[in-house]
């Protein structure tokens, strides 16, 4: 059984409506990164923060599945090949595509958790409110990794990039730490395919890029995998 590795980003959720935060300017919806994505923001201003997210959350709802997120969920049931998905996205698109194995290294939009127990994580399927608190009495958040948090999930993605026989890249800049470094626990000898239309004039060695966008240039690199 082959074990082909996926690291996502923004960028295939951005084929299905969903922002990101380097579309123009280092803002996000209009807003500073640093006031909605820290815990300095949240610290600051609270009720700005949750709102911020319950409008993510709301947008994530309406969004569906594209063509990407099909295709990476059906190979799935491709004899001989198992799949896992490591994703900097905080959307539920890859799970609702049908994809079994996916581990979100950036939280999740429909989960939260109290301010003062990151390990005690609950659904979150509707808005959080400043004053809503979780049973150990503190305000809760969204369970998103904030830029200055850790990200506890690294290691078990690290484990998961070493066992790869195939590494695909798809929607991620590479420009964002701890994620961007998990190539380099890529086995020697193990393909990797990087899906961008914007291509980088200077590539890494023995990485194949596609110019192409998510939607096209997945399930190309895929049919290419089953033969």
């Amino acid at each position: 059984m082959q074990h082909l590795v996926v690291l996502t980003g923004a960028g295939v959720s951005a084929e299905s409506g969903i922002r990101t935060f380097r579309d123009t300017n280092g803002l996000w919806e209009d807003h500073r990164v640093e006031d909605v994505a820290s815990p300095e923001g949240f610290a600051r201003d609270p009720a700005l923060v949750l709102d911020f997210y319950n409008q993510r959350r709301a947008q994530a709802r309406t969004a569906q599945p594209n063509a990407a997120h099909r295709a990476l969920a059906g190979f799935e049931q491709v004899p001989g090949w198992r799949v896992s998905i490591i994703t900097q996205n905080v959307d539920d698109l890859h799970e609702r595509a049908g994809s079994t194995a996916v581990l979100h290294l950036h939280g999740r939009l429909n989960q939260m958790r109290s301010v003062a127990d990151d390990g005690a994580v609950h659904d979150c399927p509707g808005d959080i409110r400043l004053g809503d608190l979780g049973p150990d009495g503190h305000q809760l958040r969204p369970h998103i990794v904030w830029f200055g948090e850790p990200v506890p999930a690294i290691e078990e993605a690290a484990e998961t990039v070493a066992a790869a026989d195939a590494l695909l890249v798809v929607g991620t800049s590479l420009q964002v730490y701890p994620a961007a470094g998990l190539l380099h626990y890529a086995p020697a000898g193990c393909p990797v395919f990087v899906i961008d239309p914007h291509q980088p004039a200077a590539g890494r060695r023995g990485v194949r890029y596609v110019a192409e966008p998510a939607g096209t240039g997945v399930p190309r690199v895929l049919r290419e995998l089953a033969g």
